[in-house]
């Protein structure tokens, strides 16, 4: 079994165990596990999003390389500081740990579910 496999089953696991447990026992911070688990997801997607992108600038022209950084940092700063500050700095902070626990969660599950759905895809794809 391939380690990005295992990891995308632990991960999903713990993310399921942690919500399910905060749900049964009628936690305060089940909502900020859906949420957090949710932005772990979309940012997951990102990295994935960015990395693809940065491996198709191979030829491009220098304007459309600092165009392409110009536009992920102007985006990505301005909402990188109000996510810390207005978010992670104002949330409780016995809610703090379990959320950034499962947004880490979520990031690492998002990546290995997309490379194996990918890799799923691209051997149909060959095959068939």
């Amino acid at each position: 079994m391939k380690k990005s496999n295992i990891i995308m089953g632990v991960t999903f696991l713990i993310a399921v165990g942690m919500i399910a447990k905060a749900f049964i026992l009628n936690e305060d911070v089940k909502v900020f596990l859906l949420i957090f688990f949710a932005v772990g997801a979309g940012l997951g997607l990102l990295r994935l999003f960015v990395n693809s992108s940065i491996k198709k600038m191979k030829g491009k022209g220098w304007k459309s390389k600092v165009l392409f950084f110009g536009v992920l940092l102007g985006l990505g700063l301005p909402f990188q500081s109000w996510f810390r500050k207005n978010v992670l700095l104002s949330i409780d902070s016995a809610y703090l740990i379990s959320s950034i626990m499962i947004m880490v969660i979520g990031v690492l599950f998002m990546t290995t579910c997309f490379g194996f759905i990918s890799n799923k895809i691209n051997a149909k794809s060959v095959t068939g």
